[in-house]
This record gives structure tokens, sequence and C-alpha cells, in this order.
């Protein structure tokens, strides 16, 4: 690669993943938000916990498993609200600063690439209702290795197929354990911290934190 190139976490980097729960706000009130972030921490979890396992399970699926227990942890279990909900996730909204900046890396030809835990199929269609598809040029999913991050092996997806040293490739994420992992794996991190969380894993420390995509 004459430049380098830029891979970008999916969920919680580029589509926010609390958006389908949002967009039911006033039907199932204000505990949505709450219920969403354990949503959330259930559905990495229970990716972690099958990685450790060596039991994998596509991340749809988990993803539908980890509603129904934050929906049953916060007594609103609901058949119907479960089925709408999994709907509304395969069309997730991307950020305001997604689209633009893609463009701009695209036009300074950068190679873009997305590296998730998705399903294919699950960011097949994220990345066609956002309309980020024409803008990307790979999109790796863990389905190919069977097993999620921080796996090396999920990462080093990446560099068999651009046949390139990790090194030239920055890798952009909002999850501060993504980084950490990248950072090991020698990725020139860049650590998206949108909700100004505090910074952890100081082993492992991003080449550059930013509070917008804007600011890549």
């Amino acid at each position: 690669m004459a430049k380098l190139g830029y891979v970008f976490d999916a969920y919680g980097t580029l589509f926010d993943v609390h958006a389908a729960m949002r967009k039911l706000g006033d039907e199932i009130g204000p505990e949505h938000a709450a219920i969403s972030v354990t949503w959330r921490n259930k559905q990495l979890e229970y990716s972690w916990v099958r990685s450790l396992m060596g039991s994998y399970k596509e991340f749809w699926q988990l993803t539908g498993e980890a509603l129904t227990y934050a929906l049953k942890h916060h007594g609103r279990e609901d058949e119907a609200l479960h089925a709408k909900l999994m709907e509304l996730y395969w069309t997730l909204d991307a950020y305001d600063d997604v689209v633009p900046t893609l463009k701009h890396l695209r036009e300074e030809g950068y190679r873009i690439a997305i590296l998730s835990n998705g399903s294919p199929d699950m960011l097949t269609a994220a990345t066609d209702h956002s309309g980020i598809a024409p803008l990307v040029d790979d999109i790796f999913s863990v389905d190919a290795v069977k097993t999620f991050k921080t796996s090396p092996d999920v990462y080093r997806m990446v560099t068999d197929a651009w046949a390139c040293k990790a090194k030239k490739i920055g890798f952009v994420s909002s999850n501060r354990w993504d980084i950490a992992a990248t950072t090991k794996f020698e990725f020139k991190t860049v650590w998206l911290n949108r909700s100004g969380a505090t910074d952890e894993y100081e082993s492992y420390p991003p080449s550059k934190v930013i509070t917008s995509l804007d600011e890549l």
C-alpha cells in the first residue's frame, strides 16, 4: 500500500448501538436507556465468554440472547418488543461524522475496511442502510475465524488479506479493550472516546485519542 489503510470497528464506532432502543423510547419508557446499556454489555460479555470457552456462536444469535436477558433483567419480558428491537438492529443509524470522514479518507487515497464481531449479514445490512457500503473496500467479520475480539486471529485477518505489516494499518474503535488488543497486535490505534470514558489498560495506550471522527 502506498498509503496507510484505516480499519474501523463497527458497533459503537460507526453504528450507534443504542439507536434501536431509542427509536422505541416512547413505547418502552424512560428506562429504555438502561435496558440498552444492559443489552450491549451482555452482548459483549457473551462474546468474550464464548471465545474463552471455544464455543463460537454467530454474533446475531448472541445479540438476541443478550436482549432476552436485558428485557428480563429489567422486568420487561415481551416477545413482540424483542422482535421489534431485533428488527431495528439490522438498520442501526451511523453517527453523523461517519460518512464525511470516510469520504475524506477515500479522497486522500486511504484504503478503508471494517473489522467487526458482527455476522456478515448484519454488517451488510448496516452498511447498506447507512449508505457507507460504497466507501468501504473490505468488510472483515469474525465469522471467518469462528472466534471473537480480542483474539489475535481476528486482527490477523486484515494483515493477511492486505499482505502488510500491522504497523501499516490505522485501527479506530470506540471500545478501549479493542484498542488495547490492537495496540498489542501493533496496529496504529485511535481510540474514539465519544463519551469521555476514563482511560484504562495503561500498558497498551492508543497512538491517538479523539472524541469525534472529524478529528481523524
